[in-house]
């Protein structure tokens, strides 16, 4: 708890996510700004998109409303709902739409300009910038162990077989130590 942000006052006391969104809040955006911004981002790879309910509810972070599931009309590309703003604000317009299904269909808008040598029709490009692209990947090269390091290993694996196959165990006997082996010859033994 801390004292009130705005006017000081330590009887009034506030928590302190309360008190960060005082001193900063958030730029209040739309419900779907995200689906905006989806789009924007999918016209730099093609011109149709085709997006399930879930997907859309994913991407706006928010359930859509019921109308949406039940009402194709919900869909229409009329400039006066808040929710076709957001795809036609980003070039994109709804073509097809099947509720039994639970999907939508959007395509890219194509503006027609009227020049005046004549009718030519041009391709509507938005000033969007390229998605980020990243740095060329360059596989690492998987070397392969010289001859030496190969013999090398080769040689210890060898020595580890050797040193199992004359270490017999029989049950009941131990094999002797190194050091034991060292000190005393076959033939003779402490006596």
């Amino acid at each position: 708890m801390v004292p009130d942000v705005s006017t000081g006052d330590p009887t009034k006391m506030l928590c302190l996510n309360c008190a960060r969104k005082i001193v900063s809040p958030h730029r209040s955006r739309g419900k779907y700004d995200a689906l905006t911004s989806y789009l924007r981002y999918r016209a730099a790879f093609t011109d149709t998109v085709k997006l399930s309910f879930p997907k859309i509810d994913g991407i706006i972070g928010d359930n859509l409303p019921l109308s949406a599931y039940r009402n194709e009309n919900w869909w229409s590309n009329s400039p006066s709902s808040a929710h076709a703003k957001a795809w036609l604000n980003a070039g994109w317009e709804t073509r097809e739409v099947n509720l039994q299904k639970g999907y939508v269909v959007f395509q890219k808008l194509k503006r027609k300009n009227v020049q005046a040598g004549g009718l030519k029709r041009k391709r509507f490009k938005e000033n969007i910038k390229k998605p980020f692209t990243p740095a060329p990947y360059h596989p690492s090269r998987i070397r392969k162990p010289s001859k030496t390091k190969i013999s090398k290993l080769y040689a210890r694996l060898k020595n580890l077989e050797r040193k199992r196959a004359s270490v017999t165990s029989r049950h009941g006997f131990k094999p002797k130590p190194a050091h034991e082996k060292r000190l005393f010859k076959p033939e003779e033994k402490p006596g």
